[in-house]
C-alpha cells in the first residue's frame, strides 16, 4: 500500500516495526481467529493471547530476556535474512499500513489516520508525501476497512500526527 513512498529495501534493512518493548505491546498487530488458527499450525512455535473480543496477537513474553522495558522482542513472523515470511493474505492490516494507524481519540469516536511517527523512512520524507498519499484515496481505504473491522482500530496516544 505504501510503495509509492517507501522501498522494500528500505524496510528490509530496517525492521524496527516488527520488534516491540514491553511499553510498546499495544502496537502488536491483530489477527482474527481464522488467521490465528491457521497460522497456529503453519508456524508451530508462535503463540498468541486474545487482544480484543475477536482478535489475537502474537505473545512475545517469551522473547524477552531480561526485565529491562527497553529491551525488545521481534515478531515470531520475522525471519533475519528474508524479512516477514507472512503471506500477504496472511498479514495483518496493521503491518501493511506501517506507519499509518487507525486510530480514535475517544472510545466510539471518529476514526482517522494518524502517521506513527518512529519510522525512520517516512520520517526522511516530507510530510506532504505522505499526506498526499493518504489523501488520495488509501486513507479512505484505511478508514473504510478500520470502520468495519472496529478491533483493529489503536486508541490515540503520544507519537501520532493527525492526517485524515
Amino acid at each position: 500500500m505504501l510503495s509509492k513512498i517507501l522501498k522494500k529495501s528500505d524496510c528490509a534493512s530496517c525492521r524496527f516495526c516488527c520488534s516491540f518493548r514491553r511499553q510498546s505491546l499495544w502496537e502488536t498487530p491483530l489477527f482474527d481467529l481464522e488467521t490465528k488458527e491457521r497460522l497456529e499450525k503453519k508456524f508451530p512455535s508462535a503463540h498468541f493471547r486474545p487482544a480484543g473480543k475477536n482478535s489475537f496477537t502474537v505473545d512475545l513474553s517469551g522473547g524477552y530476556r531480561t526485565d529491562s522495558p527497553d529491551e525488545e522482542a521481534a515478531c515470531p513472523f520475522l525471519d533475519s535474512e528474508k524479512g516477514c515470511v507472512l503471506s500477504a493474505e496472511e498479514k495483518p492490516f496493521d503491518c501493511k499500513i506501517w506507519p499509518l494507524r487507525a486510530v480514535r481519540k475517544s472510545s466510539g469516536g471518529k476514526i482517522f489516520v494518524a502517521l506513527t511517527t518512529t519510522c525512520p523512512a517516512v520520517n526522511r520524507l516530507p510530510f506532504s508525501e505522505v499526506q498526499s498519499l493518504v489523501k488520495s484515496g488509501l486513507g479512505g481505504k484505511i478508514i473504510s476497512y478500520a470502520s468495519s473491522h472496529p478491533d483493529i482500530v489503536k486508541d490515540w496516544r503520544g507519537g501520532f500526527v493527525e492526517i485524515e
